[in-house]
């Protein structure tokens, strides 16, 4: 048995104990929550609502340190080719180092190329922002961002994230190829003032081509030379400037830059138009801040790492199978979207790095909605289900509302309740008294009491930070990005190859043809069959 594998058995006893025990008792010896909790640079990072105690803990920190965590994290950050399967370094970190930062990938400095394109965004995007880039019809009013994946949900969330900072044009985002999306965007937009960003590295992306081909049918209609208000976010040059977008607005990243790592660079150019280049900075300052903590820190106060080490804690020793996160901020809603992308397309593997099946489930189902909304929707079986599902809270001391800040009391009160409510649960005895006091007896009482209890020693971790900014913002998305690294090491697999992604690509290539009269390919199977033919009748 290898040091790794002993250490997931005595894990596994651990686990066992701790299904026994009820986390209240942990508060009994000591100031847990100092203990058990874990800051840096204006984030406060609680765990002590979770069922780990410090042997577990210890145990938690030695597997990682044996699955080689450091080793991968400097190999991560050096530029070497961790993503074996496609042969590419993962250096999305680079494109928010700092400005003496130097990262060599086979003999050269990518960051020099990296400063140069973020410097022609900058110049790119004050010019839209002061109005001197204008569309036929004058300053740019309105941006239209039309990506999938990585190349949506990153800046789409970002964008709504500090929305209290952006000063620049509104900014729209478009994803699906359902007619329906592109269609309520543009409706109500002026063709004639209105800027068009098509993000696709190859620019062959179907869904994202298919929709910049009507954006641009739709802005011919007002518009001499449509291509004049295109943006191009990708590698491909040749093929923007074919669809009619000049080399300058063309704006490429390197094949270290993964879709959903890819905020940090030209797709986050949205980001930048609607903040503003100082605005966009602080962001990826943000970002560096938790890069260099995610490399220095000592694994017992280092963020990501904690995170991770729960996260693995909860799903492969624990066994619970999903994981919400619950960010207390309206304006981080499409953050459990965003985060759902990083870690299912991450770690939802079934092979290990050299190709063997997985002897566990890696990633976990992730989900969420900003509070308090979904007290009034899941909370529900979170707080009284029979399956425990781990939590995620998230909360700002200050919202960017003075005059509404007795909302933001309420708003604040909520998280540190449910949070509570989740570890301490009621007692059926404690719901008998209620009934009782109620005047209730006999078997009413017993019935109405059994609907009352709340099971309690359910975990959840708490984010806690003082305002949501750019700079925050990109911490918190940097602390994320590397708890996936983490719990992938740990885990011994590939974080950053997406080959799931492919089956469903090729068969719809197969079957769009169909769709407009074509036959379908021999072998086709029966309930495929039955379904095409009812859709061509209807």
């Amino acid at each position: 048995m290898t040091d790794t594998g002993r250490i997931w058995d005595e894990l596994q006893v651990l686990g066992g104990r701790a299904k026994e025990r009820n986390m209240k008792q942990l508060f009994e010896d000591g100031d847990r929550a100092a203990e058990f909790s874990a800051g840096f640079d204006g984030l406060l990072f609680d765990y002590s609502k979770t069922n780990i105690d410090a042997e577990t803990r210890d145990k938690l920190i030695l597997l990682a340190r044996r699955a080689g965590v450091d080793v991968r994290r400097h190999a991560m950050f050096s530029g070497e080719r961790i993503n074996m399967t496609e042969g590419r370094a993962v250096l999305h970190t680079a494109l928010r180092a700092t400005d003496r930062a130097r990262v060599m990938v086979a003999g050269k400095d990518v960051l020099v190329g990296v400063r140069e394109t973020r410097a022609r965004m900058a110049e790119f995007s004050t010019a839209v922002r002061s109005g001197d880039f204008k569309g036929a019809g004058g300053a740019i009013t309105d941006v239209v961002n039309i990506g999938i994946g990585g190349s949506d949900l990153g800046p789409a969330m970002a964008v709504q994230a500090v929305t209290p900072y952006a000063d620049g044009p509104r900014c729209h985002f478009v994803s699906n190829v359902d007619g329906a999306h592109i269609a309520d965007t543009l409706a109500g937009l002026n063709p004639a003032t209105t800027l068009v960003i098509v993000a696709s590295k190859t620019f062959t992306t179907i869904e994202s081509m298919t929709n910049a081909a009507t954006a641009r049918d739709w802005m011919a209609q007002a518009v001499a030379e449509p291509g004049q208000q295109f943006v191009a976010l990708s590698s491909a040059t040749e093929k923007a400037e074919e669809f009619g977008i000049a080399s300058e607005r063309v704006f490429g990243f390197e094949d270290w830059v993964g879709g959903r790592y890819s905020v940090w660079g030209p797709i986050g150019l949205s980001l930048m138009i609607a903040v503003g280049a100082e605005g966009f900075g602080e962001f990826l300052a943000g970002g560096a801040a938790m890069d260099s903590h995610f490399q220095t820190a000592d694994f017992d106060q280092n963020l990501p790492v904690l995170l991770g080490l729960i996260g693995v804690w909860n799903h492969q020793v624990m066994g619970y199978a999903t994981r919400a996160v619950l960010p207390y901020e309206q304006r981080l809603a499409r953050l459990p979207a965003y985060l759902q992308q990083l870690e299912m397309e991450s770690n939802g593997k079934r092979v290990s790095m050299n190709g063997a099946p997985l002897k566990m489930e890696a990633g976990p189902i992730v989900w969420g909605e900003p509070g308090t909304n979904g007290q009034h929707a899941f909370y529900q079986l979170i707080h009284q289900g029979v399956q425990v599902v781990p939590c995620e809270f998230m909360v700002a001391a200050e919202g960017h509302e003075p005059d509404l800040a007795h909302h933001h009391r309420l708003l604040v009160a909520n998280c540190l309740a449910q949070s509570k409510a989740l570890m301490v649960g009621r007692s059926l005895d404690r719901a008998r008294e209620m009934m009782a006091e109620r005047g209730l007896t006999g078997d009413a009482l017993e019935m109405q009491a059994q609907h009352r209890v709340f099971p309690g020693n359910r975990p959840s971790t708490t984010l806690a930070f003082d305002k949501l900014s750019p700079r925050r913002l990109g911490q918190i998305v940097a602390l994320y990005e590397h708890r996936v690294f983490v719990e992938g090491v740990v885990l011994g697999i590939n974080s950053f190859d997406q080959w799931g992604v492919e089956l469903g690509k090729e068969l719809a290539n197969t079957l769009g043809p169909v769709m407009d009269g074509g036959d379908l390919p021999e072998g086709t199977d029966g309930s495929t069959r039955a379904l095409v033919e009812f859709l061509r009748r209807s």
